[in-house]
């Protein structure tokens, strides 16, 4: 229980702390400077008010560096989405105007009206993997456009140019056979030379980074590079992306969380689903990677499934994305398993309640048709009175498996007291 919920807005150069009560008055406001007694600034100012919680907008941006400070000095820390506070600060009657006060008292209701609070939590090994996948992921990104560049190049050079993808050898191959005819040929030559080298420097940080994921990915334990199509890149993308599989209840939540579950637009008695382009997109390409892998080989058990969508008359696209949503269900399976040592060594867990008992189907990839049992207790953080816990939300554990693969049933049946 906390009397006082204080909303801080980040900034590069400063942040500004709103104080709300329960009956969302306002206590106190504070700003100070973005500098090395940030936190102690803050604590000083909010130690009239012990039962605090803090509730700081976009926790894993641009306000990290001050919710882990505040984690480590022992207070309670909650992460309030953006998107979350603008829609607060819109639906507020009087004063809305866009200044940092009004943004920080947007965050400290969004956080005390939130019926499932996101709490800020000390940053651990996944956060290594986010590290260097995000690293991974920029580093073939500039990779790209240096191929990309080159073949615009190459097209100058040599008639149609090099029609399909282009490596560091090919690209020397062809420059060799090439020979300028005049001082235009001569500078594009050069270029062509110039982005070749771009290529092989970014390759070596590829191949680089790529070791120290996988090292990082081997020393976490995970049983997600059992899957079928799953490698270190893929691994590291996803751990470092959800980091603690209790903030999903179910595998149908983590599915509307990486956009592999169907969006319902119903209206009246039509009842609709159409493809979802929501969620972490990262964690939907992940997902996409992992199942384009499993079809291009004919062994895999992702294959079979595919084919068998395609006799049922479905499309392409209807197939893979039937595949993506089995993988997604055996991802959350093996995050679930992974999380149960921790669970088992830990019983009762930051928030002292045990997980749902939902069951994981991976009929498409290892670990095949298992059922896994409770997943990781997480943290009970009661904001005000009324406000469902895991204790709560777990009675429901029936109604969410009625629910099947709705999001929107899903979302129902956390809602429910």
């Amino acid at each position: 229980m906390v009397d006082v919920m204080i909303g801080i807005d980040p900034h590069k150069s400063s942040h500004t702390a709103v104080a709300i009560g329960l009956s969302e008055e306002t206590l106190g406001e504070v700003r100070v400077d973005a500098c090395p007694a940030q936190a102690a600034q803050l604590l000083a100012w909010a130690a009239a008010w012990p039962e605090r919680a803090w509730a700081v907008e976009g926790a894993a941006g641009l306000g990290c560096l001050l919710a882990q400070q505040l984690v480590a000095a022992g207070e309670r820390v909650l992460d309030v989405p953006p998107k979350l506070a603008a829609r607060v600060r819109l639906l507020q009657a009087g004063d809305t105007n866009k200044n940092d006060p009004n943004d920080a008292l947007s965050v400290a209701v969004a956080a005390l009206r939130s019926p499932a609070p996101r709490p800020v939590l000390a940053e651990d090994h996944a956060v290594v993997l986010k590290v260097w996948a995000k690293r991974h992921r920029d580093l073939a990104r500039l990779r790209n456009q240096a191929c990309c560049r080159l073949h615009a190049v190459l097209c100058d050079l040599v008639p149609g140019g090099h029609p399909k993808e282009i490596s560091a050898g090919q690209a020397a191959r062809i420059l060799e056979r090439v020979t300028p005819s005049d001082a235009v040929a001569r500078a594009r030559c050069e270029l062509a030379a110039e982005f070749l080298d771009d290529m092989r420097r970014l390759d070596a940080k590829l191949r680089d980074t790529k070791r120290k994921l996988a090292a990082a990915v081997r020393a976490s334990g995970t049983s997600l590079t059992g899957i079928f199509g799953v490698g270190p890149v893929i691994a590291g993308t996803v751990i470092g992306d959800v980091r603690q599989v209790f903030r999903f209840g179910s595998r149908d939540h983590f599915a509307a969380y990486n956009g592999t579950a169907p969006v319902e637009v119903s209206s009246g008695g039509r009842q609709v689903y159409r493809l979802s382009l929501r969620g972490n997109r990262r964690l939907n390409h992940a997902i996409h990677m992992a199942a384009i892998t499993q079809i291009r080989h004919k062994h895999s058990q992702g294959r079979a499934y595919y084919e068998k969508k395609l006799a049922e008359g479905k499309t392409h696209k209807e197939a893979l994305r039937s595949l993506k949503r089995r993988i997604s269900d055996a991802v959350y399976a093996a995050l679930v398993a992974d999380a149960r040592p921790a669970a088992a060594a830990c019983p009762q867990g930051p928030g002292g309640q045990p997980g749902n008992h939902s069951v994981s189907r991976a009929a498409s990839s290892h670990p095949a048709r298992r059922l896994f049992g409770q997943a990781t207790p997480g943290p009970a953080t009661t904001i005000r009175p009324g406000t469902a816990g895991p204790a709560q939300i777990q009675t429901n554990g029936g109604l969410r498996r009625q629910a099947r693969h709705s999001p929107a049933a899903s979302k129902k049946s956390q809602a429910t007291p």
